[in-house]
């Protein structure tokens, strides 16, 4: 899947004019938005019945009623009434402020004017985009918080068929018992997703306990794995995820004076408090995470085999960010709409440079280092857009970067938006630009619709 800025949801238009559809169809696309058009108010709600859109475009004025707009409006009402998340943003050459106020007051979230500027349309949909995706990222969130666990909504914001069978398996996994092991690089996520496995299985109601195994000092890796007598009692890590998950963060670097230790609970399921004799029995399920190469670390002497057999009951690979490039932009969208939210700030999207910068780097630092540029970014932004400036990605390293990852057919979609871009969106001048005539551009803008996901005219 390829996901369309600022949302993979297409846009709806809805015109009784061939010419307009067909001019905001042309003007959208070059803007990497898809879009649905039809050419009246009954035809819109067969389609709001059958798809669900980012939001509609409207005219006001149609066939039946060419100047009063009360065809519109009452399509504003009806659509008002069976979508009220739909942004709606109205459109006629007979504005008027009454007119204006008169659809805003029904529920249009903005109203824009024939003939409209091409600027004003485009910031005017990307805004009111954003701002439905910000309202529903906080009804989330409230959920998440509502039942008392941490949202993990970047797990699921994926494109990439390798993060699809990532959590199809994950899935699997979590209806399980066995230990789980993760392994991935620094910052694509592993301890999310050991949440998350807790969070789909059936211990979800237990507790989930998080260990840094490369924090824990050699001389309190007893006492705090399996707990204290003195002082005064005191219960380990073990004791209190009794029922639920252990999550060992890191597993790699335990020492492997202590390893033997975790052996024993891993094996018989029992312990004994650092100071007391008395054998306690306990039922955790241990997600192990891990950056390192374990094999090697087995090979080296530096863990016991036995050890591993142990944690590595199941087995789950997280792929870094460059191996799975169609998911950059929908985390990164998703990082910007909470921040967005978190700071009060709303209407922010990315420029269609940025999201190709994105996909152009490595991202050795993956997710974490994804969500370091993207908060950066909303945080320093003086506008609505982010560009990549504001996301301190080279632009030397864009294209170069790029063409080596792409098929003849997506270099030549990429040719084609860098030169719409460069020329402001204006075709001609983006056709001289590339080379070839305005027809034969159109052809090629045509031949791209399946990876736009554009729907013919109605």
């Amino acid at each position: 899947m390829t996901p369309h800025p600022p949302t993979s949801l297409p846009v709806l238009i809805v015109d009784d004019q061939a010419d307009v559809l067909v001019s905001l169809r042309l003007l959208f696309r070059s803007a990497d938005i898809s879009s649905v058009q039809v050419t009246s108010p009954a035809a819109a709600l067969d389609a709001v019945s059958r798809v669900e859109f980012a939001c509609a475009v409207l005219d006001l004025n149609y066939s039946a009623d060419t100047t009063s707009g009360q065809e519109g409006l009452q399509l504003i009402a009806r659509l008002r009434e069976e979508l009220p998340d739909l942004p709606l943003i109205a459109m006629t050459a007979w504005g008027s402020v009454d007119l204006a106020v008169h659809a805003m007051r029904l529920g249009a979230a903005d109203f824009v004017e024939k003939p409209w500027s091409n600027e004003r349309i485009l910031h005017t949909v990307r805004s009111q985009v954003a701002l439905r995706e910000i309202r529903e990222e906080n009804r989330r969130l409230r959920a998440a918080n509502a039942l008392g666990r941490e949202s993990n909504d970047v797990l699921r914001t994926w494109a990439s068929s390798a993060m699809r069978e990532v959590m199809k398996l994950a899935s699997r996994i979590a209806d399980g018992e066995g230990n789980v092991l993760i392994l991935g690089e620094n910052g694509t996520g592993k301890s999310l997703l050991a949440r998350e496995i807790h969070a789909m299985s059936p211990r979800a109601e237990g507790p989930a306990i998080r260990v840094d195994m490369g924090s824990l000092p050699e001389s309190r890796f007893a006492d705090e794995m399996f707990g204290d007598e003195d002082p005064r009692p005191r219960p380990g890590r073990f004791e209190l995820a009794q029922g639920g998950s252990l999550i060992l963060e890191e597993i790699g670097n335990i020492p492997l004076t202590q390893q033997v230790k975790l052996l024993r609970v891993l094996e018989e399921g029992e312990f004994e408090r650092s100071g007391s004799t008395r054998t306690q029995r306990v039922n955790v399920r241990v997600i192990s995470v891990t950056n390192a190469d374990m094999d090697a670390a087995v090979r080296g002497d530096r863990f016991r085999r036995d050890l591993l057999y142990r944690l590595n009951a199941m087995q789950i690979r997280l792929p870094a960010l460059r191996e799975r490039v169609d998911d950059i932009v929908p985390l990164a969208r998703h990082i910007m709409l909470r921040e967005c939210s978190r700071r009060g700030r709303g209407g922010m999207f990315l420029t269609a440079a940025a999201e190709r910068a994105m996909r152009a780097s490595d991202w050795p630092g993956n997710i974490r280092e994804l969500e370091h540029a993207v908060e950066c970014a909303v945080l320093l932004a003086e506008r609505d857009e982010i560009d990549v400036d504001c996301l301190n990605i080279s632009r030397t390293a864009e294209a170069p970067l790029l063409l080596d990852r792409l098929t003849l057919p997506e270099a030549e979609e990429m040719l084609i938006r860098n030169a719409l871009e460069r020329n402001d969106h204006n075709l001609q001048r983006a056709a001289d630009a590339l080379g070839i005539s305005r027809q034969s551009l159109y052809r090629r803008l045509d031949k791209h619709r399946v990876r736009y996901g554009f729907e013919p005219v109605e």
